[in-house]
């Protein structure tokens, strides 16, 4: 049939994980628990950077910007995740989902940038220390930091808007908890091949180059340790870059098993449980191991806890 006797989609229905409603409960109760820790524990570790003058160095710079990131980033599609446990029919309009869409893989972007950026910073504090002043000073990570947003944000552009161009006639649902490019693209009567070819190579130059320059710093950084003598300054050494590296792992393992592979290659199923990795489960694995692994972030933690304590102390010897 021609596209222009069909009738337009104007709103999408997602069908998120199908099942028998005794399991979406758990499931509704385990992500809301995953989405509040998240929320929370990225707020603390902004918090006390902005608070704790110790913690307003380049490394936890930026790390703040990663929190800040990945409140966003879980924002933009857990909410509908929850809602699809609870409620029958979730829709979203076509120019919701293509927002949703655009933010989505900018802030995916902006994370893959950022964390070849924090790889550098690790591996000129342990390569190049007596140079770490010079070539990592706070205007210059502020400079990498504002360049990362920008470079997330720029790359998605064109694709999203050859997205904002397709026709889209039925069926409406999307067979996701988000507006993922390959659902979408599936739901569209217009011709894809040029958009899915852009996204992919778009999706692909963006996360295996900045795998492979943060995977460049951290081999750096190892061979830097093993010509270490002292085998206490290799494990301090390592330790530093320790919690980074827990965070690049899981990141990357689960968005290149995503996104870097044919689009005829997507399963459905596949895609929406790995997606919880990278959507639900990554940006909590951020604060906790950033502070339960990090001696300066409990420090400026156990700081805070003893000055409110001793305000509450003072308030009450006060009344």
């Amino acid at each position: 049939m021609d596209v222009k006797n069909r009738t337009a989609v104007t709103e999408f229905i997602f069908l998120g994980f199908p099942g028998s409603s005794s399991l979406q409960l758990p499931l509704f109760m385990i992500f809301l628990i995953v989405y509040l820790l998240s929320l929370m524990g990225n707020t603390l570790i902004i918090f006390l950077i902005l608070m704790d003058s110790t913690l307003q160095t380049p490394m936890y710079i930026f790390l703040g910007n990663l929190s800040f990131l990945e409140i966003w980033y879980t924002t933009a599609t857990v909410p509908k995740l929850l809602a699809t446990c609870v409620t029958k029919v979730v829709t979203i309009p076509v120019a919701g989902c293509i927002t949703q869409y655009y933010f989505f893989f900018s802030l995916g972007a902006t994370e893959c940038i950022l964390l070849a950026v924090m790889a550098y910073d690790r591996h000129v504090a342990v390569c190049r220390p007596l140079h770490y002043s010079l070539l990592m000073s706070v205007h210059i990570c502020l400079r990498f930091a504002a360049a990362s947003w920008i470079g997330g944000f720029i790359a998605p552009l064109l694709p999203t808007i050859l997205v904002s161009q397709l026709n889209f006639c039925g069926p409406q649902k999307i067979n996701h908890f988000f507006c993922d490019s390959d659902p979408i693209f599936k739901l569209s009567c217009s011709d894809t091949f040029l958009v899915e070819a852009l996204g992919y190579t778009c999706t692909s130059v963006v996360i295996l180059s900045s795998f492979l320059l943060t995977m460049s710093s951290y081999g750096n950084i190892v061979v830097t340790i093993i010509r270490l003598s002292s085998r206490e300054a290799r494990k301090k050494t390592f330790s530093t870059c320790a919690s980074h590296l827990t965070v690049v792992t899981m990141y990357y393992g689960t968005i290149i098993f995503a996104y870097v592979r044919p689009p005829a290659k997507y399963n459905f199923t596949i895609g929406k449980v790995v997606s919880v990795f990278y959507c639900v489960i990554t940006p909590l694995v951020n604060p906790l191991t950033y502070t339960l692994r990090n001696k300066d972030v409990m420090k400026a933690f156990q700081k805070f806890l003893s000055q409110k304590r001793f305000l509450s102390g003072k308030t009450m010897h006060a009344v």
